[in-house]
């Protein structure tokens, strides 16, 4: 565990070459970056999507951006289109942008030009399974990964699934980035404990920036 991350100031965890945890980055983002959350969330709604195996998706997701991720039984992929309304997905706001430009660069990937979000909402109980972010054309962008609401359990494991990853504790406001060398490595959520938070409710919200296309 990194000792200390719920206390005083946050800061800076490297977790990984090519991998850090950047405490409290997106605090001065929360007025803004909540309430653009709230126009996309209107445009397009959070659902569960199915797995190519048939399962039902514990953690509901939407997207905003050029392009968003999407499941369902013919396999994972982006796509430019909502397929639940047929429309485009909502424009990634400014301000989302804007952070994940920031902290890319504060991680040391200058140049970072995010076309897709995938917004992950958790209720208690929900996890996320250690996966890798792999549908993307190529893998030069780093991830950029925003936590608001209920803190949070990060696995960040190795270049294989059965390596025993990392536990990193994620409170509102924390963002992770990932990439070069650390970019295709295995990560997951353990199952959200019970909460509550002021701006979410009994909810984590987790951005996650991709260049996608």
């Amino acid at each position: 565990m990194i000792p200390d991350l719920f206390e005083g100031e946050r800061r800076d965890v490297p977790l990984a070459p090519g991998a850090i945890l950047l405490g409290g980055f997106a605090l001065p983002f929360e007025g803004p970056l909540v309430a653009a959350l709230g126009r996309v969330v209107e445009r397009a709604p959070f659902r569960h999507m199915v797995t190519p195996g048939g399962h039902r998706m514990s953690v509901a997701m939407t997207n905003c951006g050029a392009a968003g991720w999407v499941t369902d039984r013919t396999g994972y992929r982006y796509d430019g289109h909502d397929p639940e309304s047929g429309r485009r997905w909502p424009p990634m706001p400014d301000v989302f942008a804007d952070l994940a430009v920031q902290a890319a660069a504060r991680a040391g990937f200058d140049g970072f030009a995010p076309d897709a979000c995938l917004v992950n909402r958790y209720e208690p109980g929900t996890r996320l399974s250690l996966h890798q972010d792999k549908n993307e054309r190529d893998f030069e962008a780093p991830i950029v990964s925003v936590s608001l609401g209920l803190p949070a359990v990060f696995l960040f494991g190795g270049s294989h699934r059965a390596d025993t990853p990392r536990r990193v504790p994620l409170a509102h406001g924390d963002v992770v980035v990932w990439g070069g060398p650390a970019r295709l490595r295995y990560h997951g959520v353990m199952p959200l404990e019970p909460g509550h938070h002021p701006l979410t409710g009994g909810h984590r919200i987790n951005l996650t920036f991709r260049k996608a296309t």
